[in-house]
C-alpha cells in the first residue's frame, strides 16, 4: 500500500519527511515475528524498517483521517536502533483504515508469538525441576 512517511526531529521540533513508498508487513520464515518495512520509490532505501510490538499505540494525527502517528523503540531503517516517532499518511482514510487494521493483527500475531515462547520456556523449566 502506498504511503507517505515522516518521522519527528525531536530538536528542530518538526516532522521530516522520510519517503514516499509502498509499506509492507513481512513475516520472517524461521521466528515467525512480523516486522513494518517500507522502501522509497526509484532508490529502494529502506525508510522503515522495525517489529511491531503490542506497546506501539496508533493515534490518529492531528486534523486528518488519513494518517497514524506511533512511537518505535527499535527502527533500524538507518543501520543502528534508534527510537524514533513516526507518521504514515496515505491518500484516503480508506487506506488509513485498512493499514490500522493490518497493524493491529500484527501486533497480535507478534504478542501471540511472545506468550507462546514464554510458556514453552517455562515448560522447560518445569521439566528440569521435575528430573
Amino acid at each position: 500500500m502506498r504511503a507517505k512517511l515522516f518521522r519527528f526531529d525531536k530538536q528542530m521540533k518538526e516532522w521530516k519527511e522520510r519517503g514516499t513508498g509502498d509499506v509492507k508487513f513481512l513475516q520472517h520464515k524461521e521466528t515467525k515475528k512480523v516486522r513494518l518495512l517500507m522502501r522509497r520509490d526509484k532508490t529502494l532505501k529502506v525508510c522503515a524498517n522495525h517489529i511491531v510490538t503490542a506497546d506501539m499505540k496508533l493515534s490518529p494525527n492531528v486534523g486528518s483521517d488519513r494518517s497514524w502517528v506511533w512511537n518505535v523503540a527499535a527502527d533500524v531503517s538507518d543501520g543502528e536502533a534508534k527510537p524514533e516517532t513516526l507518521a504514515i499518511r496515505f491518500a484516503n482514510s480508506d487506506n488509513a483504515n485498512l493499514f490500522k487494521e493490518e497493524f493491529e493483527k500484527v501486533q497480535k500475531v507478534n504478542e501471540d508469538l511472545k506468550a507462546g515462547k514464554e510458556s514453552k520456556e517455562e515448560k522447560k523449566d518445569d521439566e528440569k525441576k521435575e528430573e
